[in-house]
């Protein structure tokens, strides 16, 4: 009876043991997958980053001589700044829900991020103040705020 009772006991012991480690894998595996999904992510955001279409918009906004929001429309009109203003929009609302590491935003975006900011933050007032939107872009300007805690 009492080796009945011992293998009994080794058998639930055992199987016990085998739900803890496949659980315990399972858990390591779901955290890896989440990993590689983050990073394909930020990937494709480098991509369309570094693309041809994009660096154009950028490179344009980047040698910007305008005053104010209404010398850039008469000037250069509206849809190169939503291009490039919309995707660090997206970055920062990535970034606020987790779904990208601030660590990985900072060391791939960051001097980009400051620089259009700083060069376009009259433009995007002004955008909110002809428009009476005063949250447009909001994302991008969290994103800006959150790379300045890096500066150095």
């Amino acid at each position: 009876m009492d080796d009945i009772l011992l293998s009994q006991t080794v058998s639930i012991v055992v199987a016990s043991a085998g739900l803890l480690i496949a659980a315990i894998y399972y858990v390591l595996e779901i955290r890896h997958q989440t990993k590689i999904r983050q990073m394909d992510l930020v990937m494709r955001l480098f991509s369309t980053f570094n693309s041809n279409e994009f660096q154009e918009e950028y490179l344009k906004l980047l040698d910007l001589d305008v005053k104010d929001y209404d010398d850039y429309v008469k000037t250069y009109g509206l849809k190169g700044l939503f291009k490039v203003f919309s995707f660090f929009e997206a970055l920062g609302i990535l970034l606020n829900r987790k779904i990208v590491s601030t660590d990985l935003v900072q060391q791939l975006f960051s001097q980009s991020i400051q620089i259009m900011w700083e060069k376009c933050k009259s433009i995007q007032e002004g955008l909110r103040k002809k428009y009476n939107q005063p949250k447009w872009f909001e994302w991008f300007e969290y994103l800006y705020n959150e790379m300045q805690k890096f500066k150095t």
